[in-house]
């Protein structure tokens, strides 16, 4: 089985033409006009979904990489003039196309709010226009799902969560970021080898069903699994849960240090009160130091009502609704032209009203915690932290911009932590965290409506 193309630590970035067809048929008309002056096209997501207090940025490695070796190869271009459209002289520039542009981002691990521009890009016209949509599928993917794992530490309360989610994932490059953006957003591992090896990531796991199902009985099954993998987990609720645990206390009576194993896996059926009944089990059995491992169906709302109730659980196995965050799949991200060739751009479609211009976003402190946003013009110094840093310049990566995944884990780790604590929680925030404009930002804003509200009217 052939693998996609790679991203990140020691990968390539895929083809060029992961891009959409109306990025190249622009591209075309704006060098046919002559129209390739610098650009300023700016990442940011409109609103939050309901479930959601805040996002935690992800993604912007993939994007740098797959920036800084934007080419496109003699196939591609032979794929493009069988399309047909493009005309040969149009293919001969993308065949020399490198991106030579800045990028300022956020950096990955920052909490963020709607309108605050998360990636941007500066660079002429073409190159800025192409990398549209893999800077949106890269970000937004891993922004989604970080965002989500945030949440699922938070309700963890400090005992570990793994990502299980790789059967469930949309695909191969999903189940992998995925594992990624948990990561970073604070879970211990993933059970994904491959991205284990690609990130460095720790790696998990226990036994299947299947293995006891293959073996003449349980216990047996049990027993040559602990044999092989002394201080494993055992999986016991493949028949009955309850007497798969007393199967594993009778071989830790039989057999004491001669077989050994740390857990137990609870993956099915009432979570809560089967902890509950496991644990009286094992610590009866002077077993205490075995711990209780669940999965199955957990998210964030299941696991904080666990921990509130008391629920003896040692660690939690995330899936599903981690890959595919299914109370909030996405976010409106959209990456838009906010400034050409010097002039400032506006978009005011009904309920898109884009803010227009190079900006920055500053961040104040009170007491080391967060207190509000101010979206701002580029060229205004206010108070407070400039959340945007340059990541990328004359088409390299800067060095400052080669964190590794542990630097990019502990930022979300102090970000959650100084989160006030009603934007850190899981219900819906009664009152959101403030996002201002800046006043110079809301005077070119409301000029530029202006103007074109009077190009509109008729004479």
């Amino acid at each position: 089985m052939s693998l996609p193309p790679r991203v990140g630590p020691g990968c390539s970035a895929p083809s060029a033409l992961f891009t959409d067809l109306y990025e190249l048929t622009m591209a075309q008309a704006y060098l046919a006009e002559g129209m390739n002056d610098p650009a300023v096209f700016e990442l940011a997501f409109r609103e939050l979904p309901p479930t959601r207090n805040y996002i935690v940025a992800c993604g912007l490695d993939d994007v740098l990489a797959f920036v800084e070796n934007l080419s496109f190869e003699a196939a591609d271009l032979d794929y493009l003039r069988a399309q047909g459209g493009f005309a040969s002289g149009f293919l001969e520039r993308l065949r020399a196309l490198r991106f030579t542009g800045e990028v300022r981002a956020v950096p990955e691990g920052t909490i963020v709010f709607p309108n605050e521009p998360v990636v941007q890009v500066i660079a002429p016209m073409v190159e800025a226009q192409i990398i549209e949509t893999y800077v949106l599928n890269q970000v937004h993917l891993q922004s989604v799902v970080a965002s989500k794992a945030a949440r699922v530490v938070t309700a963890a309360e400090g005992r570990p969560a793994i990502d299980f989610g790789s059967r469930r994932a949309h695909g191969v490059d999903a189940a992998l970021k995925v594992a990624r953006a948990s990561y970073i957003a604070g879970f211990a591992g993933t059970s994904n080898l491959l991205a284990g090896r690609l990130y460095g990531i720790a790696v998990f796991g226990t036994m299947a069903h299947s293995y006891v199902q293959a073996h003449e009985d349980e216990a047996l099954a049990l027993e040559r699994f602990a044999r092989m993998y002394p201080g494993t987990t055992l999986l016991v609720d493949t028949y009955d849960t309850i007497d798969g645990v007393r199967r594993a206390i009778e071989l830790a009576r039989r057999h004491g240090r001669a077989l050994r194993f740390d857990a137990v896996r609870l993956d099915s059926g009432d979570l809560a009160n089967l902890a509950a009944q496991s644990r009286r089990l094992l610590d009866e059995a002077g077993l205490q130091h075995v711990k209780l491992f669940l999965s199955s169906g957990l998210d964030e709302e299941i696991i904080a009502e666990m921990v509130r109730d008391g629920v003896p659980a040692d660690a939690f196995g995330v899936g599903t609704r981690l890959a595919v965050s299914r109370d909030a799949p996405d976010l409106d991200f959209a990456y838009k032209l906010v400034e050409y060739a010097g002039r400032p751009c506006l978009k005011l479609s009904s309920r898109k009203v884009l803010l227009p211009g190079c900006k920055q976003v500053f961040r104040r402190m009170n007491d080391g915690r967060m207190v509000g946003d101010i979206i701002a013009r580029h060229t205004e110094r206010l108070e407070g932290e400039p959340l945007l840093v340059p990541v990328m310049r004359e088409g390299r990566r800067l060095p400052a911009a080669k964190e590794s995944l542990a630097q990019l884990r502990e930022r979300a780790r102090r970000q959650l932590e100084i989160l006030p604590p009603a934007i850190r929680a899981l219900p819906p925030a009664t009152m959101p965290y403030p996002v201002e404009v800046s006043a110079g930002l809301a005077a070119l804003r409301d000029q530029l409506a202006r103007e074109h509200t009077s190009v509109r009217r008729p004479a």
